[in-house]
């Protein structure tokens, strides 16, 4: 399916949004995530069926300053 990841695009074989982060290998409690600007929460990200042409925006915290 393609979709829009953080800008760019990707062509991914997950259906939902918890597997599409298992695919992109992102993992962690601290992740936020938004599918077409709506905030998803961790609980409901296994139930959120992707669509073709969904932007996704995946957001983990940095070190730094």
């Amino acid at each position: 399916m393609s979709l829009i990841v953080n800008g760019q695009p990707a062509n991914v074989a997950s259906r939902d949004l918890a597997t599409l982060l298992t695919e992109l290998s992102y993992d962690g409690d601290w992740l936020a995530t938004a599918v077409n600007g709506v905030v998803i929460r961790r609980d409901d990200r296994v139930a959120y069926a992707l669509r073709p042409g969904d932007r996704v925006e995946i957001l983990s915290p940095m070190q730094g300053g």
